[in-house]
């Protein structure tokens, strides 16, 4: 078994965080992106792959919830369905278990 790593910054000029969340539901793919923006700095543009119908809704109420920006939906040349966020300097912590409430002070 490995170490789990924090991923170092982007290089300036680098693009944008991909989170796949291809075949998963909302609730999984949340608590996935909480894993993946760990340790990325404020600022930092995120796209996330999904393909949950329920995406364009659970993505900016989660974003309003933690205080990253929601860009909304990007375009993709693969025709995926993709939406950007950007992550706040300093959001509000969530349950690593259920990444959709707050954690407890």
């Amino acid at each position: 078994m490995t170490a789990a790593r924090t991923p170092a910054a982007p290089a300036p000029g680098a693009g944008p965080v991909v989170v796949d969340g291809t075949g998963m539901l909302c609730v999984t793919l949340l608590l996935h992106l909480r894993k993946r923006i760990a340790g990325h700095p404020a600022g930092t543009t995120v796209h996330i792959v999904s393909t949950d119908p329920a995406a364009p809704l659970d993505l900016p109420a989660w974003c309003h919830l933690t205080g990253h920006e929601y860009l909304g939906p990007v375009s993709d040349p693969g025709g995926r369905d993709v939406y950007a966020l950007r992550l706040a300097a300093d959001p509000m912590p969530t349950r690593p278990d259920a990444p959709w409430h707050p954690a407890s002070g």
